[in-house]
């Protein structure tokens, strides 16, 4: 990679996304509006981008529950991936990856990988043993889980409400052993 394309891959603390707060809600509403499936419907605006990032992200990493990865191009914030490892005592063993973002102008280079591959590395320092997550049915993103060994374990239609209100699209639930 040359220097411009040099991709830094970062765990935020809750200082860096409280500094960072505009380009993180600048990405998910870039990614809102591109129909990605994450959780919210159109219109999305920036007060509730923020909110999100305020109310739910910020507190989780704040209380020691969630990982931010936040992969950073000449610092601007090109794409994030969350871990959440709060779970029942009886899964312990466990975590969930959530929300994988990837800029609209930055994808198709691999930054999604590089994430995921982070965010992997991350559950086995916890020690998690097993990685669970849910994808909008034969989204972008499923065969790059697949590639990466996550298995699925089923599809459940009808589960979500997309973006722009079109109708109800299925989502698969994957895991991956690590």
């Amino acid at each position: 990679m040359t220097a411009a394309n040099f991709i830094l891959i970062r765990c935020y603390a809750a200082s860096d996304i409280e500094r960072q707060l505009p380009q993180l809600a600048g990405l998910l509403q870039d990614c809102v509006h591109d129909g990605a499936s994450i959780g919210f419907i159109l219109p999305f605006t920036a007060p509730e981008s923020t909110v999100f990032w305020t109310q739910n992200v910020l507190p989780a990493v704040q209380g020691g529950r969630r990982l931010l990865l936040v992969a950073e191009q000449e610092g601007q914030i090109v794409g994030t991936v969350q871990l959440d490892w709060d779970s029942p005592a009886n899964q312990q063993h466990r975590a969930e990856v959530r929300k994988l973002m990837v800029g609209p102008a930055f994808r198709r280079r691999g930054i999604a990988r590089l994430l995921m591959q982070e965010v992997e590395a991350r559950a086995r320092q916890l020690p998690r043993s097993l990685l669970t997550l849910d994808t909008r049915t034969d989204d972008h993103a499923e065969p790059l889980y697949i590639s990466l060994g996550y298995a699925v374990a089923g599809v459940i239609p009808g589960y979500a409400l997309s973006a722009d209100h079109s109708g109800l699209d299925a989502t698969t639930i994957m895991y991956k052993q690590l």
